[in-house]
């Protein structure tokens, strides 16, 4: 599980910030156990929205997120034949240009804590972590520490570590993560911290990778485990669904829709609302973070799913019958709904909402709700709207318009 992710200096985020994924004294019924042995009573969130205007910064957290992902999956091989490290720093100030990006996580892996991180600038991995909480103790074991300016860059304090790891440093080059390698080579004890990286963070963002998330579930579709499942849940988003079928010769996908004279197949590509077809896409990577207990990071949740159907998948994650295996979901929405009383059962809690806002310099940051002390009976919605939290736009009732009129009146005016 993720418990938390502190970044700097990535796009819109000069300055550093974190999202904690742990459960608050506001929270009332959605935490579920960390196992820790250090602190028992340390709650996690199944469930974590972010909220905030248009370019505020919200897709840029799970940007900084899914950055650090493919950064320890591809620092070795995918990185081998550049000069330096594609990274993405804040461009609006020369300062942060040539400053380093900072990305860690904090980590559950069956009951062991994890602090991995790194800085890394243009030229090559600056410094580099790894901590260790074994069974979830408070005791510290330093496993290893990287720092590219030291004459002894790389250490390896205590006994914590085991197995070769002086032997991977030759291997190791100023670009590359030292957890890239070690995971190259079988390390393994650093093999499942690299492993967690590689199942975990799954990525849903709307449009750009809506083809591969919908060849990922049509192959899960073939699978005799999963089709009953993907079917069910098709039924789900349209009453009038009553199957599925592949077309032996093709290949096609087919929905079967319940006509008065029995079911007729419709093809998919063809002839099924793009509304249908979002929610297939989506229902891939859904099911496989369920079933891996994986973090499922979801830009604009809102956008991919109608408000009934976004708000039932943030119960689900928060349902221990239907996530047995404690997959979390780490969103971005701009849905008020969702923070109310609107729908039956309200979808998020207070402590499960953080807010970007971005300043006159462009640069964003992210709070918790709960800075804002909300109390129990407070409607979130409607005072989120009002402007109580941060995170809305400044926006005058009929400006759009306004601006609008006001610029085609200057138009007209410049032809004469």
């Amino acid at each position: 599980m993720l418990l938390r992710f502190r970044g700097a200096n990535h796009r819109s985020f000069r300055d550093e910030f974190e999202v904690w994924l742990a459960a608050s004294k506001f929270n009332q019924g959605t935490r579920r156990p960390a196992g820790l042995a250090e602190d028992p009573e340390l709650a996690y969130l199944p469930t974590t929205a972010i909220y905030g205007s248009n370019a505020s910064g919200k897709s840029n957290v799970l940007y900084a997120i899914r950055w650090m992902r493919h950064a320890v999956l591809n620092s070795v091989h995918g990185w081998s034949t550049l000069d330096g490290i594609p990274r993405e720093p804040y461009e609006l100030d020369q300062t942060a240009r040539t400053d380093t990006s900072l990305f860690e996580v904090d980590i559950v892996i069956d009951a062991d804590r994890y602090v991995y991180g790194f800085e890394v600038s243009d030229e090559r991995v600056e410094t580099e972590w790894l901590h260790a909480y074994p069974g979830g103790q408070a005791r510290r074991q330093v496993w290893f520490e990287r720092d590219a300016d030291s004459d002894d860059p790389f250490t390896f304090p205590g006994e914590g570590l085991k197995g070769p790891k002086e032997s991977l440093v030759p291997q190791t080059r100023p670009n590359a993560l030292f957890l890239t390698v070690a995971a190259a080579f079988n390390q393994p004890h650093l093999q499942p911290i690299h492993e967690w990286f590689r199942h975990n963070l799954w990525w849903i963002s709307p449009g750009r990778d809506f083809e591969k998330r919908h060849s990922f579930t049509r192959e899960m579709l073939d699978d005799p485990r999963h089709r009953d499942r993907i079917t069910g849940l098709l039924k789900v988003a349209d009453l009038g669904i009553a199957g599925t079928e592949i077309d032996s010769l093709t290949g096609e996908l087919r929905l079967l829709h319940q006509g008065p004279n029995g079911p007729v197949a419709l093809s998919y590509e063809r002839q099924e609302s793009m509304g249908t077809r979002s929610w297939f896409a989506f229902i891939g990577p859904l099911l496989t973070a369920l079933d891996h207990g994986a973090t499922l990071l979801v830009d604009e949740l809102d956008t991919s799913l109608h408000p009934l159907f976004a708000a039932d998948v943030l119960r689900l994650f928060q349902d221990p019958a239907a996530n047995p295996n404690h997959a979390q979901l780490l969103c971005t929405v701009h849905d008020a709904s969702l923070l109310g009383r609107t729908h039956i059962a309200q979808p998020l809690e207070r402590d499960q909402v953080r807010i970007t806002v971005k300043n006159t310099e462009g640069v964003s940051e992210i709070y918790p709700l709960t800075d804002a002390r909300p109390r129990k009976t407070e409607a979130l919605d409607r005072n989120y709207l009002a402007g109580a939290y941060g995170g809305v736009p400044t926006l005058t009732v009929g400006e759009i318009a306004e601006t609008l009129t006001g610029r085609l009146t200057d138009a007209g005016e410049v032809p004469g």
